[in-house]
């Protein structure tokens, strides 16, 4: 197979990598009939080059795997608002039984009252001396979902009607949503631990539908408005969720309750895919966090196990940008790999974990593009997996690449939290 110039020094991997030689009409969940293929080489540059130190992957490299993401898959987001409009529209310094102090910030996204907000939900540890680090991610059905506390503003907006009782009808929230997702979240277990938890609803900054964007973030940022026709490499609803985030870290910068140089982005599947891109775009996030997070995020996609390019563009042609869909039948022509999304967080830890009943979010694929991510962070003098294999079932490793499969479904479990709070612990408190 001939590769374009990005891909000629591409990565000849073990028989866990592969494609189909005919795509089949199912969905695959057989590891034997995944085959041999080649991965793009983070290390190779387009002009043929060789990375052999961190000092030509900063300076020239990293730039190239970055543009290549937005170019195809996630697309070019804006610079950020010149002047950040923040308002504190809620305290509460005894939540959570006098543990915590919740704030709820409105973010102006484009610095303009008119324009959409996102709101902002912080808890921060009572008691605690000095600026604590900080969790940070979107959350699916409202602030208020994160925990029961009846003074969470009820979110009024747009919202994914559910399946499984949580009290979202007619795509608005119910006071039955409250608390709906608190298991995802674990705030007590969060603040105990001494850090900060900061989550905003991902439908402020875009609803999570296919027009959702005329009613949100990138509608107000374009020039014609609902009318846009976007260009091929233009970003879509990951990408402006990302953006979101990022904005939420200008806020916490500005908190002095937050040590803003010790933030951790967090998500969960198609929120996992977006605490990757925000943490390949905004190098000021310290920890990158995805949990089963699957195509589109950390599975490597030439292996067409589970979920595939072919089924995001289908179910969801809003998350990424026009490009990637020339993609759905030839993952093998995508100029990167998500190895190399893993690797544009070097040499920042990153975490990966998968579910063992999460097939279809392939977590082997997710291994791998850790574990394939380890001669970038190597540039750096980083240990990344600590492992040749893909490791047991509820068995941590890795050290500035950390990884797990847990027993289980595609969740976000008190077990995953615990392997975040330890993986913060050893590189935010070991760094004084």
């Amino acid at each position: 197979m001939q590769f374009t110039k990005p891909l000629a020094g591409a990565l000849l991997l073990a028989a866990s990598l592969g494609a189909f030689a005919q795509r089949p009409n199912t969905t695959n969940y057989d590891e034997s009939k995944v085959g041999n293929h080649p991965l793009p080489d983070p290390l190779i540059c387009v002009d043929g080059t060789k990375v052999t130190d961190a000092k030509t992957w900063q300076a020239k490299r990293r730039a190239e795997v970055f543009g290549l993401f937005q170019a195809h898959v996630y697309g070019r987001s804006p610079a950020k608002p010149a002047k950040p409009v923040f308002e504190v529209t809620k305290t509460d310094p005894q939540a959570l039984g006098g543990k915590a102090t919740r704030k709820e910030i409105a973010i102006w996204l484009t610095g303009n009252k008119d324009g959409p907000r996102l709101d902002l939900q912080l808890f921060v540890p009572n008691g605690v001396k000095g600026p604590v680090p900080a969790f940070l991610g979107c959350n699916f059905n409202g602030n208020h979902a994160v925990h029961a506390d009846r003074a969470i503003t009820l979110n009024p907006r747009w919202m994914r009607n559910t399946q499984d009782k949580k009290g979202v009808i007619s795509n608005r929230a119910t006071e039955a949503s409250r608390g709906s997702e608190a298991s995802r979240w674990q705030v007590e277990m969060v603040i105990a631990r001494g850090y900060a938890l900061a989550t905003y609803y991902y439908g402020d900054v875009e609803p999570d539908h296919a027009d959702g964007w005329k009613d949100g973030l990138r509608a107000a940022m374009a020039k014609d408005g609902p009318n846009t026709q976007f260009a091929p490499d233009a970003w879509g609803a990951i990408g402006a969720w990302a953006w979101g985030l990022s904005r939420s870290l200008d806020y916490l910068e500005q908190d002095r309750a937050i040590d803003a140089k010790k933030v951790a982005v967090i998500g969960h599947s198609r929120l996992g895919k977006t605490s990757l891109w925000a943490g390949a775009s905004d190098e000021r996030f310290a920890i990158v966090i995805s949990n089963n997070s699957g195509e589109g995020g950390a599975a490597i996609s030439r292996r067409d196990f589970g979920e595939t390019i072919a089924v995001l563009n289908k179910n969801f042609p809003h998350w990424f940008c026009g490009n990637y869909k020339q993609y759905s039948d030839a993952p093998e022509k995508l100029p990167v790999d998500m190895h190399e999304l893993v690797a544009l967080a070097a040499p920042r830890p990153v975490y990966i974990a998968s579910a063992e009943e999460d097939k279809w979010a392939d977590p082997k694929g997710e291994f791998l593009a850790g574990k394939f991510a380890e001669p970038v962070y190597a540039l750096f003098g980083k240990p990344g997996t600590g492992v040749a294999d893909w490791p047991p079932v509820d068995k941590p490793v890795g050290d500035f690449i950390g990884y797990h499969v847990r027993t289980g479904k595609h969740d976000v479990t008190a077990y995953d939290w615990e392997q975040y709070l330890k993986f913060a612990d050893r590189h935010f408190k070991a760094a004084k």
